[in-house]
């Protein structure tokens, strides 16, 4: 696993596999622990006394105060290095599951505060490990293969929290989820001084950092409409999430395990179309070509999720999750690529930004859906919505840029 940091002017030609795997398996153990709250969110609001679908609030609460360390990411990593940024972020996760498995309401938020504090630090740790190690040629290719942890995460959740739940309780299932996550803590410990290098002797302040990451977006349209997309489109990526089993359970009858599969099948198709999204990027299409045509196929799921209804047959649910999954959970590899290229130099802060525009978009879109949802007693009008809001970005990704700019 160990290898030496590379040199500034080099140009990398191998495959960074052991990197890649390490970033995978962090943003896999730490999104599973926050998405397995919305997968059993039936029986999680039962015990804890509280409305299925305010469980949105959940992922809510983590990607919001995420925003607060994906943009102070960079100073972070500076100080401390990558991969003791990793291990922060397990340990997070770590929380996580202990303090929820406590059962309570106050518990349950408490847990997604804890994962919230180091979640914003993922994507600049893999940004920082993996850029300087993988040849340009297949770098849309690589971050998109790295943010498959996210939706494999939905996947595991989706499919082994429900039975496990129901075999030995909800609690009990999220505390076996330590097991794998101290111990990628500790294989961590290995590669750490090769790959982290020296830290920075003089860290950049809380407020130089900020400075440098907003600044970004001065000027530059095609960082302003990268932030604006990503913002949209991962405020439906995480609003499907958040719904996705109350919404099947309440609305057309199945049960809880079948509900589950939707989601996994949702988030499996984020899995498959990752690489190949950034495969076509790397190969044929401008990856703003790309993220903007899935703005309007996510657009169309919504609507379709929207009218979800007693007699829709199982086949028919589980295509509409599909083809949500491909466009809503499948574009954020691009997005980071997308925002490496243009940040140059200042990619880990122009990553930490996107990160931050991402968890902006999932703070309000699944809070006001849930509002939306309990207000009306209807899905209809918060995916009417986020289909309005994806067709706009998609449009704005796809409109000529005349000034972008790439910083060295």
């Amino acid at each position: 696993m160990v290898d030496r940091p590379p040199t500034p002017d080099a140009v990398p030609t191998a495959f960074p596999l052991w990197p890649l795997l390490a970033t995978m398996a962090m943003q896999t153990l730490a999104t599973m622990a926050a998405y397995s709250i919305p997968a059993l969110a039936p029986m999680v609001a039962r015990d804890i006394g509280v409305d299925g679908a305010l469980i949105g609030m959940f992922v809510s609460v983590v990607y919001g105060v995420g925003i607060i360390s994906s943009l102070l990411a960079a100073g972070f990593i500076a100080r401390y290095g990558a991969v003791r940024a990793a291990q922060f972020v397990l340990v997070c996760a770590l929380g996580l599951v202990v303090v929820c498995a406590q059962g309570t309401a106050t518990s349950v938020a408490l847990g997604a505060l804890v994962l919230g504090i180091a979640y914003g630090l993922t994507a600049p740790v893999s940004t920082h490990l993996l850029v300087p190690r993988t040849p340009p040629s297949i770098l849309n290719m690589v971050l998109s293969t790295r943010q498959i942890g996210v939706p494999l995460a939905g996947v595991l959740a989706a499919t082994l929290m429900p039975p496990i739940a129901l075999a030995i309780g909800w609690k009990a299932g999220l505390l076996l989820q330590a097991v794998p996550i101290i111990a990628l803590i500790l294989l961590l410990e290995i590669p750490r001084r090769a790959w982290d290098g020296t830290p920075s002797p003089v860290p950049s302040s809380a407020k130089s950092v900020l400075v440098r990451s907003f600044g970004l977006l001065r000027g530059d349209s095609a960082m302003q409409r990268l932030t604006l997309a990503s913002f949209v489109y991962s405020g439906a990526q995480l609003a499907f999430v958040a719904f996705m089993t109350v919404h099947v359970t309440s609305r057309t009858g199945l049960d809880l395990v079948t509900a589950g599969w939707a989601l996994a099948t949702y988030q499996l198709a984020g899995v498959i179309s990752r690489p190949i999204f950034g495969w076509l990027a790397d190969k044929f299409i401008p990856a703003r070509i790309v993220l903007g045509t899935q703005g309007f196929i996510m657009a169309a799921a919504a609507l379709l999720a929207g009218h979800f209804a007693p007699g829709w047959p199982v086949w028919a649910i589980m295509a509409v999750a599909a083809v949500a999954g491909a466009t809503a959970s499948g574009y954020t590899g691009l997005a980071y690529a997308e925002y490496a290229r243009l940040g140059g130099a200042q990619r880990t802060e122009a990553t930490g930004l996107g990160s931050a525009a991402m968890f902006f978009g999932v703070l309000v879109m699944p809070s006001l859906g849930s509002v939306a949802i309990t207000a009306t007693g209807s899905y209809l009008a918060a995916y009417g919505a986020i289909a309005v809001l994806a067709v706009i970005a998609g449009t704005v990704m796809l409109l000529p840029v005349k000034n972008a700019g790439v910083r060295s």
